[in-house]
């Protein structure tokens, strides 16, 4: 790889670092023109491992310590690429992490898990945002908020999901009293990691990022904040323990929350003081790397999806969107609503059946690719890990309809693809049914460059282009784009897009002769999900 670097005395530097269910991913980038230097991936040792898991049980739990140690090797691994001065010219950090991945902590900010007698309880661990064990406290919380006099779900589609914060921290406290006794606060993966580098996480003034607060703690304006502790405390007397020791202020991402600490800028080369810029959802700041503007829907594409959508306050104005997975001020662009979708599982979906068959992806798709798509063609959910949008429901499951004695491996996996299709095609129609109009999609993801076949599937499906995003590190590279406005390089988002050059390397057109099929199709895939769910 041949790098180059300019060399005169304005020159700016920007990482963007982006922990993904997997790993953690950094790239450092020229902050004129968004031209990359180095980037690094370091793997989760102990979750590659299954530590802390049992997916049987649908718990995924990350220890916070290796989180730590994996940001600082991703780190030093990148800039060891590139030439001394690069460190020396570095201006401005800002990260994404998954969401909701909440951790219990002390009074200090300090995960339980980082303390001698609770470094090998899961409880007191990341709780990942594909973990399903806080099902009950979901229902718990939405039958509450149905109820209450002020419906704190409004802007989370109506419904609150067990893969957020409230319900999976009061889990923990129902069934670990051990971790309970201990218990003073919690806080968000990306919120902690930025507060690590700050050299603050004291809970009651680290820096909160409004797009995980609004999107996973139910935080809005409009209540001045976190739902009240009167509402949380009718949920369940448990959560008062937190009551005082978490936060009324959210920042937007474009905002300098502070400067790197000493021990940190010791660790890394990197000098003391650089702009830190506040954390947010992966799949927000990936859309931010995709170029997002009004009108346009970003599909994060990989083991699940998010998608991603910004609005006109003058389109939008107090108006809840049904069935979403949250609408808030800011949380994508500043200056815009932010609205957020996805479904549960995806790429988990394709893995299934590989290892149920005990095929490759690669074997499955040559095998689906040779198969005519006609309207008798059998037709499956996705809802393999529930279903997370349109309407929040994560008890329902996945089927699979029209299965013989002469189905193959490929015609499964044919119908999983366009069952994955499907599914995104129902949040693209409950946007357009509410008003929010859908002009243009972009994808990003590995997905989206490995699969040409999956991707031609979904523009089909869709019966819209699909343009594919020219990036390994789209997520990254949005955060790098964060880090140049909090660092003052910039003056605003949009225009850290506009320079740092977003390109696109793929466009799916669909395919007019299959579009009347698929619509055929996924009438069929909409009786079935009702049969599925007991609706007629």
């Amino acid at each position: 790889m041949n790098l180059t670097y300019r060399t005169d005395m304005d020159s700016k530097y920007v990482i963007g670092i982006d922990f993904g269910s997997d790993s953690v991913r950094s790239i450092v980038v020229d902050a004129a023109d968004g031209s990359e230097l180095a980037n690094a991936v370091v793997e989760y040792p102990l979750w590659k491992q299954g530590k802390y898991c049992n997916p049987s049980e649908n718990r995924y739990r990350q220890h916070p310590r290796e989180h730590l140690d994996c940001l600082e090797r991703c780190l030093n691994a990148m800039l060891d690429k590139c030439a001394p001065e690069v460190r020396k010219a570095v201006a401005g950090i800002s990260l994404d992490s998954t969401a909701s991945t909440p951790v219990i902590t002390d009074r200090n900010g300090t995960p339980l898990a980082m303390l001698p007698e609770f470094s090998e309880d899961p409880d007191a661990m990341f709780v990942l945002w594909k973990d399903h064990t806080a099902i009950d406290e979901a229902d718990r919380i939405n039958e509450v908020s149905w109820n209450w006099k002020e419906d704190f779900t409004r802007f989370s589609g109506g419904a609150y999901s067990c893969e957020w914060d409230w319900a999976k921290v009061l889990h923990v406290l129902r069934t670990n009293p051990a971790v309970r006794a201990k218990a003073y606060s919690w806080v968000e993966h990306c919120d902690w990691i930025t507060g690590t580098l700050c050299g603050n996480t004291v809970p009651e003034t680290m820096a909160r990022s409004r797009c995980v607060a609004g999107h996973k703690a139910m935080w809005n304006a409009a209540w001045g904040g976190l739902p009240s502790w009167e509402f949380l405390h009718e949920v369940d007397p448990l959560l008062d323990v937190f009551k005082g020791h978490l936060y009324t202020e959210t920042l937007t991402g474009d905002i300098r929350i502070g400067g790197l600490c000493t021990e940190w800028a010791g660790k890394l080369g990197l000098n003391p003081g650089i702009a830190v810029g506040p954390g947010a959802i992966d799949c927000h700041v990936g859309a931010v790397g995709a170029g997002i503007d009004q009108g346009t829907l970003v599909k994060v594409m990989g083991t699940s999806t998010c998608d991603i959508y910004t609005g006109r306050y003058e389109d939008v104005g107090d108006r809840p969107v049904k069935g979403i997975c949250g609408q808030v001020d800011g949380s994508v662009l500043p200056g815009f609503v932010g609205f957020e979708a996805g479904q549960s599982a995806f790429g988990d979906v394709y893995a299934w059946l590989s290892r149920f068959t005990g095929k490759s992806i690669p074997e499955l798709t040559e095998e689906a690719e040779k198969l005519p798509v006609t309207p008798e063609d059998m037709v499956a959910l996705d809802w393999f890990n529930g279903r997370r949008t349109p309407d929040a429901d994560h008890r329902v499951k996945a089927a699979i309809c029209g299965l013989t004695l002469g189905s193959t491996p490929g015609e499964v996996f044919k119908a999983l693809v366009e069952a994955t299709a499907f599914g995104s095609r129902a949040i693209n129609e409950r946007f357009e049914e509410e008003g929010i109009p859908v002009r243009k999609i972009v994808a990003v993801g590995g997905i989206s460059r490995k699969s040409p076949y999956v991707m031609q599937t979904m523009a089909d499906v869709m019966g819209m282009p699909v343009s594919v995003v020219d990036s390994d590190q789209t997520c990254a590279l949005g955060a790098a784009m964060f880090a140049a406005v909090a660092a003052g390089i910039y003056g605003s988002v949009p225009e850290a897009q506009k320079a740092m050059n977003v390109k696109y390397c793929a466009e799916y057109v669909p395919d007019a002769g299959k579009s009347g099929i698929y619509d055929r199709l996924y009438a069929k895939y909409r009786k079935l999900g009702l049969a599925a769910a007991g609706l007629k």
